[in-house]
């Protein structure tokens, strides 16, 4: 039995969310039904991050146990063709130590959610970006977000569904920057409760178009009541960049 790490890069659009669902398809469902048309063998995929419908990922990180004897280039090209002409791709395979987990061996995410400040439509970011018509002033968000960096409960930007054991987590970054019309919002921690980057970003947009200040960002962090919450974001701008581990290639120095 190898155990296999895959570098995954797709368009959420088409799916309910990475993880397997029994109401529609899931990135899950579609990587591991192509191992087992490869491999013969039904396989479970185990991901380092769990996307909601309509969310992308650049790089999302996860592993497989396969029997059958296969090296890490075919199996990235048999998947890839399997795939096809789903908007799923296998950046790269590479095989791992049998005690190497994507999730519990992640000691980082990383997320980027992009906004188009115009009020054209969107003819080529369309489901890629959140387009807010009116003006946003990105200085101004960036300033606010630093109110959330640090460790502090986060129960206000937490989904009621969130099954994490405690709402208590540590963002070690959250950027704002404006690249023309383009604004992306950096977010890095060990890990995020669910719908948490949406929430905060739901709640930047506010202080961008100026109905919010810093100081109500706090009182909302502050209030830990999800009813504080301005808004989500929608999923369409929100991207897993990657999951970061202290060896980039965890076995290629061992085999």
């Amino acid at each position: 039995m190898t155990r296999f790490r895959l570098t995954i890069e797709y368009d959420g659009r088409p799916f309910m969310g990475w993880q397997r669902q029994a109401h529609g398809p899931s990135v899950q469902q579609a990587i591991e039904e192509a191992v087992e048309a490869i491999t013969g063998e039904p396989v479970t995929l185990h991901a380092a991050g769990r996307t909601d419908a309509g969310v992308h990922a650049l790089a999302m990180s996860a592993h497989v146990d396969i029997a059958k004897p296969i090296t890490p280039f075919r199996l990235a090209d048999g998947l890839n063709a399997k795939l096809r002409p789903q908007p799923v791709a296998i950046l790269r395979a590479e095989v791992v130590a049998d005690d190497w987990h994507t999730r519990f061996s992640c000691t980082g995410r990383r997320y980027l959610y992009r906004i188009q400040n115009r009020r054209a439509p969107l003819a080529l970011d369309a489901g890629k970006a959140w387009r807010v018509p009116v003006v946003l002033h990105a200085d101004a968000m960036h300033r606010a977000a630093q109110v959330l960096v640090g460790r502090h409960d986060f129960t206000t930007f937490r989904s009621a569904h969130c099954q994490a054991e405690s709402p208590v987590k540590t963002l070690d970054l959250l950027r704002v920057r404006r690249f023309g019309s383009l604004i992306e919002i950096e977010a890095e921690a060990r890990s995020f409760l669910h719908h948490q980057v949406r929430s905060m970003v739901g709640c930047l947009e506010l202080v961008g178009r100026g109905k919010w200040t810093d100081k109500d960002l706090k009182r909302a962090l502050q209030a830990r009541d999800r009813a504080a919450l301005g808004f989500n974001a929608p999923p369409d701008g929100l991207y897993f960049v990657e999951a970061v581990y202290e060896e980039p290639t965890p076995i290629a120095k061992r085999r």
